[in-house]
């Protein structure tokens, strides 16, 4: 009998460290859930976040004389910067090419691609890359000459050559495009976009096909921009969006909420300037985008500021737009890209 209690008791002890254990584990998970990122560490021990841009779009990422890099695109990078580090101003820009832009990324060269870069099945799933939302709604168009007599992509036909960039979906598109109304054309395709941009220029091709936006700025870099218009058609859909290599939720989860901080920001007029006012809003969503209320962070380990951080030094997306896009007469009108709540399609999770 004794025997038999002494096996019961000794059941009971190892079913209670197997019972320990597991707990010890969950509690492990979680924590590590909450906040443990290689990448958010390898940062703070840089001390700034490698960033993956173009090599030069006005409004998007474009660097000036001095190597200060704006756009929206930059924008992102800057909100993380502010999240992680506490300061906007601590990224490190890495100018690529279409080509090169997911090697940088998966190779740990940069750690987010903020680079006007199309959404797409099959980037999101064959090459271990995560898309975390879309900062820009956009299609691709054509661009030509105002004294070519062609006011339509209905007036295309056999013969004729197009640029455009190597590596894109706007060279599959142009493809898909053509061959689908069977009109033979001569691609005449490079690597960076500023080639594209100068043989267009040159006269080397008869029309210029990439993103709509990055045709209005582009053509502020020719030499007489008002010689060229955009054609009304667009054929294609473009969610241009910042992205990340998988493997890191937390990371991946920090660079998606800070862009939806900052449009979530503008839906409640949250703007740089008033973002100290609102700490006393008798709206708790207001109060928790700007720290005044619940433990945002935690679940990135990051402080309860971190939102606050994002749009006092960046600014909410209609902020960011205005002084990029709109001020500098690249796309004055917004269209889908302006919040739903006004016509638009911009859209975020709620944080909360």
């Amino acid at each position: 009998m004794f025997k038999h209690i002494n096996k019961v008791l000794s059941l009971i002890a190892i079913l209670s460290l197997v019972f320990v254990a597991a707990c010890d584990q969950m509690a492990g998970d979680k924590t590590k859930k909450k906040g443990s990122s290689k990448t958010v560490d390898a940062t703070k021990k840089a001390g700034f976040v490698k960033c993956g841009v173009s090599q030069g779009l006005p409004g998007f990422s474009n660097a000036d004389a001095s190597g200060n890099w704006t756009g929206v695109d930059v924008d992102v990078c800057r909100a993380v910067a502010a999240a992680v580090l506490g300061d906007a101003s601590k990224v490190k820009y890495t100018p690529l090419s279409a080509k090169e832009r997911f090697t940088a990324l998966t190779s740990g060269e940069i750690d987010v691609l903020s680079r006007n870069t199309t959404w797409t099945l099959s980037r999101d799933a064959d090459i271990g890359l995560t898309f975390v939302g879309v900062n820009f709604y956009d299609g691709q168009g054509f661009m030509v000459r105002k004294d070519s007599g062609i006011s339509s992509v209905n007036d295309f036909s056999n013969g004729i050559s197009a640029c455009t960039n190597i590596g894109t979906t706007t060279e599959l598109n142009m493809r898909d495009f053509f061959n689908s109304r069977n009109i033979s054309y001569e691609p005449v395709a490079f690597e960076k976009a500023d080639e594209v941009v100068a043989a267009y220029d040159a006269g080397r091709c008869d029309t210029y096909t990439t993103d709509k936006s990055g045709l209005a700025a582009q053509r502020t870099k020719m030499s007489n921009p008002d010689e060229h218009i955009v054609l009304p058609e667009t054929i294609s859909k473009e969610p241009l969006g910042p992205v990340v290599r998988q493997g890191d939720s937390v990371w991946e989860d920090i660079v998606r909420w800070s862009l939806n901080t900052m449009i979530e920001a503008e839906e409640y007029g949250i703007t740089s300037g008033n973002a100290d006012m609102m700490k006393t809003s008798d709206n708790p969503a207001i109060k928790r985008l700007v720290g005044a209320e619940g433990e945002m962070g935690a679940a990135f380990g990051l402080d309860n500021d971190w939102n606050y951080r994002i749009i006092t030094q960046v600014g909410n997306y209609g902020e960011s737009y205005k002084r990029n896009i709109a001020d500098t007469g690249i796309l004055p009108d917004r269209g889908p890209n302006e919040l739903w709540t006004k016509g638009g399609i911009l859209y975020v999770p709620p944080s909360r």
